[in-house]
């Protein structure tokens, strides 16, 4: 047997007709590449064009944003949702459930490569594209990038809900606010980040525990609109970009080697049937 060094391709010594053989390859790599496009209905492409389409919707209308916190202000005190001792504690679960479920995450890659060193890390892709998740999706792009350099004024800051800023539209750019800002909402993506976390639960039980999770997740995300903390744009485009983030990590570090093994492992069946069939026949 033979091997192709580019893809780890093998094939069968080439039959006498070498130039269908080629064909089948070619077609058989086509395929594959075809195949691992996004498509419409695809997680990948469905996240962008939710992070599109609210972008336009809010840079077309701001005033949604204006009316959206304008329900929980009061002139005179603020946003006085933000003082009530349950919705404190109820923002405070949502930390606590990041810090149990990394905890628990760490905690079982340890054990694993302890047990069966490293290649433990193989079997436990998913444990690995949640920990990725987190530290790159509401770590690095959300708090890294967009809070820190964007400078949008949260709410509170604006001056029709009694601060001193004008209100700024999304994806501008301004002075406004220097750190810890309004776009996006850090808080928010966290949530998303635990409706992404039941990738981990059993397939039987997802259609009885997923609603429950997300729920409280869009719940943490709304009371940050309850706070003054942020605008409803904020909490939109902070679920779109972060699903995008997750969708393209989860592509990349779970669905993709699965399917590209498949993929090859049927090139090869084809190959080798075809290559059997065209084969001479040995006399008996």
């Amino acid at each position: 047997m033979t091997e192709i060094g580019l893809g780890g391709w093998r094939a069968l010594t080439r039959p006498p007709n070498g130039r269908r053989s080629w064909i089948i390859r070619g077609v058989s790599r086509l395929e594959l590449l075809l195949s691992s496009l996004p498509r419409p209905n695809d997680p990948i492409m469905l996240c962008l064009l939710a992070v599109l389409a609210s972008s336009a919707l809010f840079r077309s209308f701001p005033a949604i944003d204006m009316a959206a916190s304008e329900v929980f202000f009061r002139a005179g005190a603020g946003f006085p949702l933000s003082q009530e001792p349950l919705l404190k504690a109820f923002r405070k679960s949502a930390d606590l459930a990041l810090v149990l479920l990394v905890t628990g995450l760490i905690a079982g890659l340890v054990w694993g490569i302890a047990r069966r060193g490293p290649g433990a890390l193989v079997s436990a892709r998913r444990s690995v594209f949640l920990i990725a998740a987190l530290v790159i999706g509401p770590g690095l792009v959300v708090n890294g990038l967009f809070k820190s350099w964007w400078g949008r004024p949260r709410p509170v800051a604006v001056d029709v809900f009694g601060g001193e800023a004008p209100y700024q539209t999304v994806w501008r750019i301004s002075d406004w606010c220097q750190s810890n800002c309004s776009f996006v909402s850090g808080e928010a993506s966290s949530a998303a980040w635990l409706v992404a976390a039941t990738v981990l639960i059993p397939a039987r039980l997802r259609p009885v525990l997923v609603p429950p999770v997300v729920l409280y997740a869009l719940l943490i995300s709304l009371n940050r609109l309850a706070f003054g903390g942020h605008f409803l744009s904020d909490i939109v485009l902070s679920w779109a970009i972060s699903g995008l983030v997750f969708t393209v990590l989860y592509r990349v570090m779970v669905s993709a080697p699965g399917v590209a093994t498949r993929a090859r492992v049927r090139a090869w069946k084809g190959m080798s049937w075809v290559s059997a069939r065209t084969a001479p026949r040995l006399p008996r």
